[in-house]
């Protein structure tokens, strides 16, 4: 997911995209444990997606109490 894409959703859409691929990576490790995951590098991508959600909900927030104050 591109940031361009996250910046286009509203919070609650990305906390819930947020939660699924959270959720995701939670699978993927236990595949990764049980030696059936095959493409390691997807919980690369995965994890930098989160981290990019993140940053955008954090961003978000901080501009509501900047505009609030």
């Amino acid at each position: 997911m591109k940031i361009e894409e996250v910046r286009k959703l509203g919070a609650e859409e990305i906390r819930s995209k947020l939660a699924d691929t959270r959720e995701e990576v939670m699978k993927l490790r236990f595949q990764q444990v049980t030696g059936q995951l095959t493409d390691t590098s997807r919980l690369k991508i995965l994890r930098r997606d989160i981290a990019r959600m993140e940053t955008i909900l954090k961003e978000t927030e901080r501009a509501a109490v900047e505009g609030v104050q």
